[in-house]
């Protein structure tokens, strides 16, 4: 089956250890002229005074979340425009956020792949990781239940549970542009 080609912004969303990062880096080395914008490696810029957007100050938290986006979405922009298929790699935390990233990315295509292997899958990831990348993180049942009232049925709530890195980012750059894209 022929696929149309995936272009724009492609939004990979999902809890810590869904696979995000190792995902994007793979997707982007399957096509043509990609490139991976890592949300960690954005909000690393700030070297004092950094909060986690689930973190607290909650009001801090927000604040900086929306910095990234708008950091995020400027950098994708960018990329867009001189013909690169953009994936992010960035935990969407409701519709509120997403149609605020959407807006900064308008009129560029945008897709929007939801990472959603169990919370025992991202447990287990987690634990194989080295200790400088591992997240302390006890929110999963309360994440996983927000993320699927909210993204479950906007663009592609993808169960990964089973699949390999490779085989996810292989499916990604199949099906994202027919499954993925948001309206």
């Amino acid at each position: 089956m022929i696929t149309p080609e995936l272009s724009g912004c492609v939004i990979v969303s999902g809890m810590p250890a869904a696979g995000k990062s190792t995902v994007t880096g793979l997707a982007a080395r399957l096509l043509p002229r990609a490139a991976q914008i890592k949300a960690d490696d954005v909000n690393e810029m700030i070297l004092s005074g950094r909060v986690w957007r689930l973190g607290t100050p909650a009001d801090e938290a927000k604040r900086q979340a929306e910095l990234c986006d708008r950091n995020l979405s400027g950098l994708a922009n960018n990329y867009i425009d001189f013909g690169f298929t953009v994936l992010i790699d960035q935990l969407v935390t409701d519709l509120a956020e997403l149609d605020f990233l959407v807006g900064l990315i308008a009129p560029r295509p945008v897709h929007l792949v939801t990472l959603a292997p169990s919370v025992e899958v991202c447990r287990q990831r987690n634990s194989t990781r080295t200790l400088s990348e591992r997240w302390e993180f006890d929110g999963y049942h309360r994440l996983e239940a927000e993320l699927r009232r909210d993204f479950s049925d906007v663009g592609w709530w993808f169960d990964t549970s089973a699949l390999t890195p490779e085989a996810t980012a292989e499916q990604i750059v199949r099906e994202a542009a027919r499954r993925a894209l948001l309206k």
